[in-house]
């Protein structure tokens, strides 16, 4: 093993012995992201002890058909590259199963509280990969039933509810059972090790900082771009569209790690009280302004990948519906720092391509000395999926005799490249955060409100103006339209 694997693998230091319970514990998200985190946590060495990984749902079933049924989800969903099967066999001693509704069955949560090791102090997670909806109610179950210990931390999936209103609602009804320090509301994005980078480039880099702000960059684009459609999530994706599900959460979370101001430390709440002020800077997108500041669109039938797809309300099931599938906005902050800077962020499913970016476009050199030749401004390009890397776009000259001509190549930073040993993905990560307790990546219960604030006035505005919805084929990056909120400032999207 070369000295960087060695650095590499120290940095996954065990976690306490502990107790994770998995509320929706059969469901998409378990099968297919939380029970692989854990394993290839296991397998790493940070989980140790006895600790008691416990799924719950409302069905009936053995510890044993529990732990074949994730086996046969993570053969089914997972590379399979880090598999092995004696440490499966291992991990799976510790998955546990318990059969619970969350209605007014008393036996069903005493049966859980059983599964729970007795040991008071060890710490215990809630994890609530439920429909929003079940949030208060299983809080109130827990507390009922006398689980809620003094380490005990709930985690709360998004959408944290569906407008200000009733984000309000569920951080109250939590936050009765749970003090706010116990509140885990996670977005899996935070977790990502380039956004994470982020701060490092920002706050790390002399060379960066001093630029970032209206004095040398010109705007910047914010793009979480998805190829496949609503799949099977249609009923859920119906009753939110584009600026519910990925706005007001991905977004804007990635808006705010971008645009703030240096916190006094990373410690959780300096970090999340620097998001909160750029929330708060958002200028209001007003029924005046939303035509000429929004677009929001909806696939048609195309091709993506020259294979035909059917359009969104064959996909869904309906014969018509106003759901938008894209959103693209030109967002500003009203603050020193950014004033005069458009931010444009744009999200959309059946897209030409799958990729999540972070684009900050420099201002052009304020004279060129090389004549008539054409200079492209510096760009730093943050690519978070797929294949993280981070690319700076620069001017050199172009080897050679004759003249001087001039290529714009970039400074390529790649994860792949530079790091061999396999890193944690999100939630691997902001599992083993909750587990130490470390907040840094999930929302305060402020933020989301203030989030969901912005985003009901844009939602308000719609319906106020009639703004119709504009069709894209898919395949497409969206309608024209979105381009040509680009282009009347003389820009375009990356």
């Amino acid at each position: 093993m070369s000295t960087d694997e060695k650095q590499t693998s120290s940095a996954f230091l065990p976690v306490n012995t502990f107790d994770l319970v998995v509320f929706g514990g059969t469901g998409d998200l378990a099968r297919r992201k939380l029970i692989p985190a854990l394993y290839h946590r296991f397998c790493d060495g940070q989980i140790s002890g006895d600790s008691r990984i416990i799924g719950t749902s409302r069905s009936e079933r053995t510890d044993s058909a529990y732990a074949k049924q994730m086996h046969k989800a993570y053969k089914e969903f997972s590379s399979g590259n880090d598999y092995d099967d004696s440490q499966w066999d291992e991990f799976s001693n510790k998955l546990k199963y318990v059969g619970l509704d969350v209605g007014d069955k008393a036996a069903d949560w005493k049966a859980l509280g059983k599964a729970l090791s007795k040991d008071k102090d060890r710490v215990r997670v809630f994890y609530l990969a439920v429909p929003p909806k079940l949030f208060v109610p299983i809080c109130n179950g827990l507390k009922a039933a006398g689980l809620v210990t003094e380490n005990a931390r709930v985690v709360l999936e998004k959408p944290l509810g569906t407008d200000h209103a009733s984000a309000q609602a569920t951080n109250a009804g939590v936050g009765a059972v749970f003090d706010e320090n116990k509140i885990y509301r996670i977005d899996h994005y935070l977790g990502k090790e380039t956004v994470q980078n982020l701060l490092v480039l920002r706050f790390g880099n002399i060379l960066l900082e001093p630029l970032w702000s209206n004095r040398a960059i010109d705007h910047i684009e914010i793009t979480v771009a998805e190829s496949i459609g609503v799949g099977g999530r249609g009923a859920y994706y119906d009753t939110a569209g584009a600026l519910r599900d990925m706005v007001q959460n991905h977004l804007l979370q990635l808006l705010c790690l971008t645009a703030m101001e240096t916190p006094a430390s990373l410690d959780a709440d300096d970090v999340r009280t620097e998001k909160l002020k750029v929330l708060r800077a958002l200028r209001p997108i007003t029924k005046d302004v939303a035509s000429y500041v929004t677009v929001r669109g909806q696939y048609a039938r195309g091709k993506v990948d020259d294979e035909v797809m059917p359009d969104y309300l064959t996909d869904v099931g309906v014969d018509f519906s106003e759901t938008e599938t894209f959103v693209a906005i030109k967002a500003h902050i009203d603050n020193w720092r950014w004033a005069g800077v458009p931010i444009y962020i744009r999200t959309g499913k059946r897209m030409a391509s799958r990729r999540s970016e972070i684009v900050i476009q420099f201002k052009p050199v304020p004279h060129s000395v090389f004549g008539p030749t054409k200079l492209n401004p510096n760009k730093l390009v943050i690519r978070l999926q797929p294949d993280e890397a981070v690319n700076l776009w620069m001017e050199i000259k172009e080897p050679g005799a004759g003249g001087l001509r001039l290529k714009t190549l970039p400074l390529n930073l790649s994860y792949a490249d530079n790091f061999a040993v396999r890193y944690p993905d999100a939630y691997e990560r902001l599992l083993m955060d909750v587990v130490r307790g470390n907040l840094s990546l999930f929302m305060r219960g402020d933020e989301v409100e203030a989030a969901w604030k912005w985003v009901d006035e844009i939602i308000k505005s719609w319906a106020d103006s009639g703004q119709r919805l504009e069709l894209y084929q898919a395949g497409q990056d969206g309608p024209d339209e979105s381009h040509d909120m680009l282009a009347k400032d003389g820009n375009k999207w990356v």
